[in-house]
């Protein structure tokens, strides 16, 4: 009997549960429409349905999606990216290694181009791909009369981990190839401390380029990775096929509550290929056998921090001064960023969240901006007597409440890219003002 009543009210609990069940995904959904629309500004429903994964709203900072090692060897520059597609449109890795639009040299198709040659690390590549997209920098620029209906192209020789004297030895090769410019920014200093500083403590000449690059492809070509760099590699490998499977379907999402689910997964994925990215960093730099096939200059002995880092410091504006002199023969104005970062202190305020976010306690990068930026700031005026136009950008987020970095390294977020490109743009349009001024006395 009461197993009759039981299949009896049965309909009547599955439809409860049925119900209960379509509450609970309608509630799922209106909550992510919500969030959706925070995150995004714009009706889920209704949205531009993204084209491709960089416009899924996912911070793939640092996320090489294609291979883990993507720098290969050149005989002149140390290391460049290997040739191949960008995820953002419009990019590619050229046939140098640069992150641009165009292969190099690129030639003027006629008289009115005006051609602004960007040169310096990973902040420096970020900055051109951030200034080709927004052209914050032209807008500085056309308010000089003179350049008001220009057309403007930017082109990069900036890649992560470069560091003086490679700018000033990529410079001087394009010239030689006949490549025209009528403006260089050259934004570097972090590179030229925080990875000369790791040269330094593993006994390789301070001016050779980045151990944390070359090692790895040293390494590589010895067969000699550690284990653990190993490891590290194989667990990157299998999460950049979990974040691409997962973009995949984020981008055929029909529903908001899919969208949320994916986004939070891949963003769990992205946080745990970057962990497994630092263990491979801290490995990789092990030097596992002296019979190396690639040469580098190295030291005997580890240099006291008072003598490094004032090599250092004469390494990066010996380069700067040699940059303005080729430039100028060709009348061709250099400017000169030195570019900020969280580990050098200002008044700057950082919320609790950055905080997480621009800091780790562990980063070997820290004591060495605290030492090396003063070491820097102490060579400003041997560059001003050499007439270089440079200027110190370590306090232009000061100023913003937002959040600006993007990793506990030296990258920033979009809001920090306005910021930062505003203030070379002014700085710029300063320089190019008085160089008018200067024409029309003589």
């Amino acid at each position: 009997m009461n197993d009759f009543k039981f299949i009896k009210k049965s309909p009547e609990i599955i439809k409860i549960a049925l119900i209960n069940l379509l509450l609970l995904l309608t509630f799922l959904e209106v909550g992510s429409l919500g969030w959706y629309f925070v995150k995004h500004k714009q009706f889920f429903y209704t949205r531009q349905k993204p084209l491709d994964k960089s416009a899924l709203g996912i911070n793939l900072e640092g996320v090489r999606l294609n291979e883990s090692i993507v720098e290969r060897f050149h005989p002149f520059f140390g290391f460049v990216q290997k040739p191949s597609a960008d995820f953002r449109p419009g990019f590619k890795v050229n046939n140098y290694g640069f992150i641009s639009p165009y292969d190099y040299p690129l030639k003027k198709t006629n008289k009115n181009q005006f051609i602004i040659g960007v040169f310096g690390g990973s902040v420096a590549s970020n900055y051109s791909i951030f200034e080709i997209q927004n052209k914050i920098l032209p807008e500085y620029i056309k308010q000089l009369p003179s350049l008001k209906n220009r057309e403007f192209v930017i082109l990069s020789f900036a890649t992560g981990g470069y560091k003086q004297p490679q700018q000033l030895l990529i410079l001087n090769y394009f010239l030689a190839l006949r490549q025209e410019f009528d403006l260089v920014v050259n934004i570097d200093g972090f590179n030229e401390v925080a990875l000369s500083n790791l040269n330094n403590k593993n006994k390789v000449d301070l001016a050779m380029p980045s151990i944390q690059h070359i090692l790895p492809l040293t390494n590589l070509a010895n067969n000699s990775l550690s284990t653990k760099a190993m490891k590290a590699t194989i667990r990157i490998k299998e999460n950049k096929a979990k974040i691409n499977q997962a973009l995949e379907s984020l981008q055929h999402c029909s529903l908001a509550a899919c969208d949320a689910f994916y986004s939070v997964y891949i963003q769990n994925l992205v946080n745990n290929y970057k962990t497994d990215v630092i263990k491979f960093e801290k490995e990789r730099t092990k030097q596992q056998d002296d019979g190396s096939v690639i040469y580098l200059n190295t030291n005997k002995s580890v240099a006291q921090d008072s003598v490094a880092f004032e090599e250092m410091a004469w390494n990066w504006a010996k380069s700067s001064i040699f940059m303005h002199k080729v430039l100028s023969a060709s009348n061709v104005p250099y400017v000169h960023v030195l570019q900020p970062n969280q580990y050098y202190q200002t008044k700057r305020v950082f919320s609790a969240a950055e905080k997480q976010i621009a800091f780790n306690q562990d980063t070997p990068y820290a004591k060495a901006v605290e030492i090396g930026y003063p070491a820097l700031f102490k060579k400003f005026p041997n560059l001003e007597k050499n007439k270089i136009d440079i200027f110190n950008g370590v306090k232009v987020f000061d100023k913003t409440k937002d959040a600006v970095y993007v990793d506990s390294c030296c990258h920033y977020n979009k809001a920090g890219e306005v910021v930062f490109s505003n203030y070379v743009g002014s700085s710029i349009l300063e320089v190019l003002r008085e160089d008018e001024k200067n024409k029309k006395k003589r």
